[in-house]
């Protein structure tokens, strides 16, 4: 590393101490200063994948990358391997990638993960990880939805996570990432139905049953606020559903106005009954922090309405027994009640929220577009959300008090719950670098903003970075990238290289100074520097 390189990651990343031994150095607001020991024994560093992304997919079941970004392979679908490899079945993002959303790209191309996890548990270990969050493809353990389970698959998912355990490494289990087997989607519309709600609890079932024994977090359904919005409203995502003149597509079929509350009424019916069966389980939701674009009080109760549409429409049953009042007063007719009996079971039903943030925006007043006469769940939230980030994203803006506000805001307003963040990381133009300095300055901020959190009294259990791996990602596929470790896909040995932010997080797990994990951050090396 050259010396020019070393003294910006200084600057960058050393705390700032002064001439006081006992200052606490801050930047970006929060505090600067920190190593592994000022966090509670049982809190738990991790990152995190997701099954169509990472190992749900055809051949590239990279374990890193398990969530919504697939493996750097192929998409989201072919991190396994073979699509129908070994009795798996088609789930809608499979479809959702063949219809040629991604200008042609697709997971039938992947990294080789399923045949090379051993190697990638054995990196995660090398790197220091305490736990790692990935999901099972729902269409590779029950190929048909519901009855018989696949053998090869049942295997798959035991010989991973004994691996995980053989090395130390906590398994957090995700059972719905975006990926509902699409024979379910075919025979009934998938979660527009009620009776997806009672496969579903089957399946999950079937997972607690057979994995039980060893696993004891499990996270319901992934980014549920983002799956209804964006897959039934917005149709970017699968199964890409969406009605005129809403919708980022032209969608074939859907119904903006409606959907999204019916979707969401039935994951949150199926998370309650799944609640109740077993282990530590919760749910995860995306979370923006929002900021009034002014200080004007229509923009103040602007911001507040994006809070409880994106966030109160899945916690606030959880905690209360029903959605937020300006929720139902807005949408009207066309979002389900719940009965006395789905309150009762719903409230109270989950051991933990997981949390999924980025990033910041400014909300505007838009009262307004409730005079529409057709409306969707934006018009209903009468806002307007205006990004700080430019886009196409090329990279967040560093605001980790918005972190720390909405670690704040979650516990002040819903009764300081349990909170894992499952995702959280810097996005870059995947462009082959390994001196990923931005990731490494963004990292350190926004885990310093969970200390003070902590500090501060949040119930917070744990933090996932996002991701281990580059992946196919969601919005843009092989554009950007979020990894610790860079894939070369030119490589037919698919060669993984540790990046800097590799490097630096390994040096935070195990304990090591800053200025000790600097002097050895030269991502050409292997993590034996950090050891």
């Amino acid at each position: 590393m050259s010396n020019s390189v070393r003294l910006l990651l200084v600057l960058l990343i050393l705390t700032v101490i002064g001439n006081n031994d006992n200052a606490r150095s801050i930047v970006y607001g929060v505090v600067d200063e920190y190593n592994r020991d000022d966090f509670p024994v049982d809190f738990v560093f991790g990152s995190a994948t997701s099954a169509y992304q990472v190992f749900d997919v055809n051949s590239c079941l990279y374990i890193v990358d398990f969530e919504v970004n697939v493996c750097n392979c192929a998409m989201i679908n072919k991190v396994e391997g073979a699509v129908l490899e070994d009795g798996r079945s088609f789930s809608i993002w499979d479809t959702f990638a063949h219809s040629g959303y991604y200008n042609g790209a697709n997971g039938d191309v992947a990294c080789d993960g399923y045949h090379k996890y051993k190697e990638d548990i054995q990196l995660m270990a090398d790197t220091g990880l305490e736990a790692f969050r990935f999901s099972i493809s729902w269409s590779r353990l029950i190929p048909n939805g519901r009855g018989s389970v696949n053998p090869k698959g049942l295997q798959y998912y035991n010989d991973f996570i004994n691996k995980l355990i053989s090395h130390g490494i906590q398994p957090h289990i995700t059972l719905h990432h975006f990926d509902l087997p699409q024979v379910l989607e075919d025979e009934y519309g998938g979660w527009l139905s009620r009776k997806a709600v009672k496969d579903y609890i089957a399946y999950a079932d079937v997972c607690f049953r057979e994995f039980g024994d060893r696993v004891s977090h499990w996270t319901t359904i992934n980014e549920a606020n983002v799956y209804s919005i964006a897959g039934y409203d917005m149709g970017f995502t699968p199964p890409g559903r969406c009605s005129y003149p809403f919708g980022f597509h032209n969608c074939t079929k859907g119904d903006s106005t409606s959907e999204p509350y019916i979707v969401a009424h039935h994951l949150l019916l199926a998370h309650a009954s799944t609640a109740l069966q077993h282990g530590f389980v919760g749910i995860n939701i995306f979370a923006y922090w929002f900021e009034p674009y002014t200080d004007t009080i229509d923009d103040v109760k602007a911001t507040e309405r994006a809070h409880e549409f994106y966030v109160g429409w899945f916690v606030n049953p959880l905690v209360n027994g029903d959605y937020p009042e300006i929720m139902k007063k807005n949408a009207g007719n066309r979002i389900p009640n719940f009965t006395k009996l789905e309150s009762e079971r719903i409230k109270g039903a989950f051991d933990f929220l997981g949390v999924n943030h980025y990033a910041t925006f400014y909300v505007k007043d838009n009262l307004s577009s409730l005079e529409m006469e057709t409306r969707d769940f934006n018009a209903d939230m009468a806002a307007i959300t205006i990004g700080i980030n430019d886009f196409p994203l090329r990279q967040f803006v560093v605001m980790p008090m918005s972190l720390q506000k909405l670690l704040n805001y979650l516990k002040e307003k819903y009764d300081n719950p349990p909170i894992y963040i499952h995702e959280n990381g810097q996005v870059q133009p995947r462009n082959g670098t390994l001196i990923d300095t931005p990731r490494v300055e963004y990292l350190h901020a926004y885990i310093g903003a969970v200390l003070d959190a902590i500090r501060n009294g949040s119930n917070m259990m744990g933090y996932f970075v996002w991701s281990f791996f580059d992946v196919f990602e969601i919005l843009d596929g092989y554009e950007s990238g979020y990894g610790l470790y860079y894939v070369d896909l030119d490589d037919k040995e698919l060669t993984r290289y540790p990046k800097l932010s590799a490097h630096w997080y390994a040096g935070f797990l195990k304990g090591k100074n800053m200025s000790d994990i600097l002097d050895n951050m030269d991502a050409k090396e292997t993590l034996s520097s950090t050891d």
